[in-house]
């Protein structure tokens, strides 16, 4: 097939949306197909437009000065396909932008079956940056955005119930994998531990993600200072950065923030610590759930998203119920205990966590992907479509 791939997110910006989409187009170009990958030029880019890449123009997200919307037309990415060669077979957006509306209302005008991938919770967000009146005007956008696909991937049987109830219609599961060989136990460094300067006694508790209000990355710090209080040789390292971070590190002072770390690097840290605190509620997914489970570590984390997903409480993780306010915090320090106590290298919650881990597979997801697109596409060509909304 030929298809336009439409995203407001992509390396070298490093974040879970980033980095999916990445891998699901390069699997695409892999196996054979056509790719044009569209996206806002990032600083310091030239310009490209051609039948591989077209980079649009753009300007940082309010909320998330480090990324980027793309701003295009529908007319304009029309024109773009007639230059190469004629509209796509498919289109497939990622991201809920002006970007991804163009590009959807571009297809729809050019009879383009067109997919979506519902990745960020936007409206959950708006409670955290007092904005929570914004919530119903979000959702409302992104239903009408995902009204206009003619199907739309989510990760979770959670988040597909949550949407159905909401309205969103043409709703299809797709999960996410993990790089087992990259995040493996394999990779435990004792000279890292070192550099952190944390003896082989002590117990390291590890955050890895963006320090953000919707992460609620404070929470995890707290149950670790309050598990410290009564637990002697306990250790935080902290990886990721933020608008938070130098507030937090002004108020977590015995905790060790290290900063954005990727690839093997970020593995070596996983694989360093014991057990992962991950205390966000509005994660579609949190592909980093995924990435300390196969690191082998001890997983604390409310049921919700990958957790959920993944993790078979008090077997391969402890969970939490989701719940508000001190109940959460109550809720979350038990997970966290119970993932301590189980936290010796050799433990028989660790060794599940990996096990679990294994069974999501990144190649047997990308297939899927692509047998789905290539069923869109073929029966766009045989069944009249139904009138997307305007």
């Amino acid at each position: 097939m030929r298809i336009a791939y439409v995203t407001e997110t992509f390396p070298p910006e490093i974040n879970g949306v980033a980095l999916t989409a990445e891998r699901a187009l390069r699997h695409l170009r892999d196996v054979g197909h056509e790719v044009q990958l569209i996206r806002p030029r990032q600083p310091g880019e030239a310009a490209r437009r051609d039948e591989r890449e077209w980079r649009c123009g753009g300007g940082p997200i309010p909320m998330y000065p480090e990324l980027r919307y793309g701003l295009a037309t529908s007319a304009g990415l029309r024109a773009l396909w007639r230059e190469c060669g004629g509209p796509p077979d498919l289109v497939h957006v990622t991201t809920p932008g002006p970007l991804g509306w163009a590009a959807l209302r571009a297809a729809h005008a050019e009879g383009v079956p067109r997919s979506a991938d519902f990745r960020t919770n936007f409206h959950a967000y708006c409670g955290h940056y007092g904005l929570g009146w914004l919530e119903t005007v979000v959702l409302g956008y992104l239903k009408r955005l995902h009204g206009m696909a003619d199907l739309n991937f989510v990760p979770t049987a959670e988040l597909q119930r949550e949407l159905a109830a909401h309205g969103f219609q043409r709703l299809r599961l797709l999960g996410r994998g993990v790089d087992a060989k990259l995040f493996s136990p394999d990779r435990r460094d004792l000279r890292l531990r070192r550099e952190w300067r944390i003896g082989n006694d002590h117990r390291v508790m590890l955050y890895v993600g963006r320090l953000a209000p919707e992460k609620n990355a404070s929470l995890a710090l707290q149950t670790f200072e309050r598990l410290s209080a009564r637990r002697p040789g306990l250790r935080m390292v902290v990886v990721g950065d933020g608008p938070l971070r130098a507030k937090l590190e002004r108020t977590h002072s015995t905790a060790r923030f290290v900063g954005m770390q990727t690839g093997l690097a970020l593995a070596r840290h996983y694989a360093s610590a014991d057990v992962f605190l991950f205390p966000s509620q509005t994660e579609t997914f949190g592909n980093v759930t995924l990435e300390a489970l196969a690191s082998g570590l001890a997983v604390a984390a409310f049921d919700t998203g990958a957790a959920a997903q993944h993790v078979r409480d008090g077997v391969s993780g402890c969970l939490a119920p989701v719940c508000q306010g001190l109940d959460a915090a109550d809720a979350f320090l038990d997970a966290a205990t119970r993932a301590l106590d189980a936290s010796a290298p050799d433990g028989l919650l660790r060794m599940e966590a990996r096990l679990d881990a294994l069974q999501a597979d990144w190649g047997s997801v990308q297939r899927r992907f692509e047998q789905q697109l290539l069923q869109l596409a073929a029966a766009a060509r045989t069944v009249p479509r139904y009138a997307a909304l305007a």
